[in-house]
C-alpha cells in the first residue's frame, strides 16, 4: 500500500504540475479529468486506490488558494510565484494532506514530499520542502514544538 501511495503522489503531481504549467502557458482548454485520467491509465495496472489520487489532484485543485495563503507567510523570502513549479506543486499536496485531516500520519507526508522534491526537484528542494513542512506542521500542531530544555540543579544528599 506504501509503495502504491507513493506512486499515487507521483501522478498527482504530474497531472497538477502538468495543470498549472499548461495553464501559465495560456492553454484554456486543460480539462483536469482529461489530464488526471490519463495519466492513471499510465499506471493502471500497478494502482489500486485511484481514489486516493483524485482526492488528492481535486482537492489541492479546489483549495490551492487557501493552500498558498497558508504557506505563504512560512517562507516570505521566497514567494511563491518565484519558486520552482515542481516544489510549489508538492508544497501544495503535502499541504493538502496535513491540512485534511487524512489519517495518513505528518511524519509520512513530510517524508514522502521530501522524497518527491529529491527525485523531481533541484538540488536544494528537499531541504526547503522540508523545512517549510515542519513549520507548518509546528503551526498545525502546537503541541508539537519542542519544550524548553530546563536546567535543574543536582540532586545532593542530606546531612
Amino acid at each position: 500500500m506504501a509503495s502504491n501511495r507513493h506512486l499515487g503522489r507521483i501522478i498527482a503531481l504530474q497531472t497538477l504540475y502538468e495543470e498549472a504549467f499548461r495553464g501559465e502557458c495560456g492553454d484554456t482548454t486543460i480539462v483536469l479529468d482529461e489530464v488526471l485520467n490519463r495519466n492513471i491509465g499510465r499506471y493502471k495496472a500497478a494502482l489500486d486506490d485511484k481514489e486516493f489520487i483524485r482526492e488528492l489532484v481535486y482537492g489541492v485543485s479546489k483549495e490551492a488558494k487557501s493552500l498558498d495563503e497558508r504557506l505563504q507567510p512560512i517562507a516570505p523570502e521566497w514567494p511563491l510565484p518565484q519558486i520552482a513549479r515542481i516544489d510549489h506543486m508538492i508544497l501544495r499536496i503535502a499541504a493538502y494532506e496535513l491540512m485534511s485531516g487524512q489519517a495518513v500520519p505528518p511524519k509520512v507526508v513530510i517524508n514522502e514530499a521530501v522524497e518527491l522534491a529529491k527525485a523531481f526537484g533541484g538540488d536544494n528542494s528537499s531541504k526547503f520542502v522540508n523545512g517549510v513542512l515542519g513549520t507548518l506542521l509546528r503551526d498545525l500542531q502546537p503541541d508539537t514544538k519542542p519544550k524548553p530544555k530546563t536546567t535543574s540543579k543536582p540532586k545532593t544528599k542530606d546531612k
